[in-house]
């Protein structure tokens, strides 16, 4: 048996403390203990004067946005409730995704570069008795946080942005004209407060009550020097069956101090399910195996552990005007992705010039900004699949149906080649690759499926693939919506232009 501390014990930093305080939120949420703050108030009081444009809170990702509207002559306010610093462990993702820096002029070609910890190529796709896949330039740039959030904090000061670390919100008010953020001892005034406070935002949770995220990701994993092998990585890959109701998945990659893994399954918040401590202990008795290393070979640098919910009932539409929630804090990211860093890149063009829009006409009541976390059928999709990746407690599975399915997924979609390929294993669904791909998986390991996702998930699936469809369409013909926008009042601008972007990013346009 692992001597699980043990092991937590051996890198800088409380390990086991995060551990347990991760597991006791696990927990809360198994069981619906979770308190809910009154958190946001609506006063009908007018401020008559606000000190800025807008206020976010969060500063980890919310930096990139403040950063953004900062330099196009907007008043933001960033509140970090400590210091604002990246993490140890890079940020995985693909090369062209970054060019958002540079066409938002964020950073320089030679400060993107410098960004860039790591390397790698080439990337598998891996299933227990099934497929190996071998993938180039897909999700295999590691960036480096703590240099990238530093550049941007510098460059956010330098054009006049302000912030407040070591600030805690503890209230919002919403006003007529405003909205106040309150901390101890400090508050400011905006038009517009952005929520990137991730999945257990206070601001979110208030909004949701006590509804329940019908999928949830688990997630452990540790970097560590001491691996035999450390050029390639894997994106996806299993070499077990289905255990504990679970199948279990690993990715791995290069990191700067060594080699990433994690293990992460799909599984929904039935309160038996099992701990965040007793899948730490999995981790470690497969690590070995997984990897071809003896634990006594490996020098830990630090360990990762966590969960991420995902709702169906996706965007989150806030009750109250003037609150836009973005990123994790939205609920906006695919089921089967752990959302975060990549998520909030892909969008930060579109978010960034959609906000600076509804400051300018003052579109800033709910019914205007809910269209800017519109819904996204090519992500509604991908519930089918989470789905089909999970397990229920109740159900008696057999234990390579998972392990089946994917591969034969897979395979079709490697003979069809990486432009069907690469959007899927970047969490982007196109209506064109998936069309091509569902007819040609085998009907032998799709038909034992049906029945656990049920009818009502099967009839929901193809009202999004049908919309799929629609908004395809409607982002081929981008060129020929240009003549209306002529015609059009600023105002009516603004509800235009999110739906051009609705029809782009919710048909995987976006990636092209």
């Amino acid at each position: 048996m692992v001597n699980r501390d043990r092991l937590l014990a051996s890198t800088p930093g409380n390990a086991i403390g995060g551990l347990h305080h991760a597991d006791r939120a696990w927990h809360d949420l198994r069981f619906n203990t979770t308190q809910i703050e009154d958190f946001v108030k609506e006063n009908s009081q007018r401020l008559e004067a606000v000190d800025w444009d807008a206020i976010i809170c969060g500063g980890t990702l919310g930096i990139l946005l403040a950063a953004a509207l900062q330099q196009r002559g907007w008043r933001v306010l960033l509140l970090e409730r400590g210091k604002l610093r990246g993490r140890d462990q890079e940020w995985n993702i693909s090369r062209q995704e970054l060019t958002a820096f540079l066409e938002l002029g964020l950073l320089t070609e030679a400060e993107l570069e410098s960004a860039i910890a790591t390397e790698y190529n080439p990337a598998r796709v891996a299933f227990h008795q099934g497929c190996e896949i071998w993938v180039r330039d897909v999700l295999n740039i590691g960036v480096d946080p703590v240099f990238l959030l530093e550049t941007l904090k510098q460059k956010f000061l330098a054009a006049g942005g302000t912030l407040w670390e070591n600030t805690a919100l503890s209230e919002v008010s919403v006003h007529p004209d405003g909205v106040k953020a309150i901390a101890p001892e400090k508050s400011a005034t905006a038009r517009l407060l952005i929520d990137a406070m991730g999945h257990f935002s206070p601001i979110a949770r208030q909004a949701r009550g006590n509804e329940k995220p019908e999928g949830v990701c688990l997630v452990v994993g540790s970097c560590a020097r001491g691996y035999p092998q450390n050029e390639t990585g894997d994106l996806i890959a299993s070499f077990t069956p289905i255990l504990h109701q679970c199948q279990y998945f690993w990715e791995a990659f290069p990191a700067r101090d060594g080699r990433t893994t994690y293990l992460f399954t799909y599984v929904d918040a039935e309160r038996d399910r099992f701990s965040l401590e007793f899948f730490m202990d999995e981790y470690f008795r497969l690590l070995p195996e997984y990897q071809q290393v003896e634990l006594s070979q490996l020098q830990f640098q630090r360990f990762l552990y966590g969960f991420f919910p995902a709702y169906r009932n996706s965007p989150l539409r806030t009750p109250w005007d003037r609150i836009l929630p973005v990123g994790d804090s939205s609920g906006a990211q695919s089921p089967v992705s752990f959302g975060g860093f990549g998520a909030m890149v892909r969008h930060l063009e579109r978010l960034t010039s959609g906000i600076e829009e509804a400051l300018q006409v003052d579109a800033l009541n709910r019914d205007a900004l809910k269209l800017l976390q519109p819904y996204q059928p090519n992500i509604a999709v991908t519930w089918l699949f989470q789905r089909t990746m999970s397990v229920p407690l109740q159900k008696s599975v057999p234990p390579q149906q998972i392990n089946q399915l994917m591969s034969a997924v897979f395979e079709v979609m490697e003979r069809l080649g990486d432009d069907v390929l690469k959007p899927f294993l970047q969490d982007v669904i196109q209506f064109p690759a998936l069309t091509k791909t569902l007819p040609l998986v085998n009907p032998k390991y799709v038909l034992p499926i049906l029945p656990r996702a049920g009818l009502p998930m099967l009839g929901d699936w193809l009202r999004h693939y049908l919309n799929l469809g629609v908004y395809s369409s409607l982002n081929s013909f981008q060129k020929p919506w240009q003549g209306i926008e002529r015609q059009l009042s600023l105002q009516q601008q603004y509800y235009w232009h999110r739906w051009l972007d609705a029809w782009k990013y919710g048909s995987g346009g976006d990636l092209d």
